[in-house]
């Protein structure tokens, strides 16, 4: 009877196995931006995450022009892989920050925002006249 009940024992392991590897989504939405948004949440991060990319070429440009974030904490990454320097400034509702200079690099603009609307440009002369801008929603 012994030999009869091993196969069928290995059998509801496996199951067992199968069925714990299919479980739910762990993933923390937390401060999660609008569809369409290139957004990520590391590990234990609070609030938004957001990505910027300059023009890899070094034309004036970033690579969105309106971003989305929930209410409370949010990340601007700048990416900047050309030689070009650039930065990221967010100007509104009384609030006015601008990251580090950087070329050939990335930094980081970390805020507490409020719900409304905010512009986000290069704030290297010129820059921004040159397209180096866009709008942030904070919902």
């Amino acid at each position: 009877m012994t030999r009869r009940l091993f196969p069928l024992l290995l059998v509801a392991l496996a199951l067992t196995l199968v069925v714990a590897a299919c479980g739910g989504d762990d993933d923390d939405t937390t401060g999660e931006a609008a569809a369409g948004d290139t957004t990520t949440h590391a590990e234990g991060m609070e609030g938004t995450h957001l990505t910027l990319t300059a023009d890899p070429d070094g034309a004036l440009s970033f690579d969105k022009t309106e971003l989305t974030a929930a209410a409370g904490e949010v990340t601007i990454e700048l990416v900047n892989e050309s030689g070009v320097a650039h930065n990221v400034e967010v100007e509104g509702n009384g609030v006015e920050e601008v990251s580090e200079t950087i070329s050939e690099g990335s930094t980081a603009l970390t805020l507490t925002l409020e719900p409304g609307e905010y512009e986000y440009y290069c704030a290297i002369p010129g820059h921004r006249e040159g397209g180096m801008e866009g709008t942030l929603t904070v919902e």
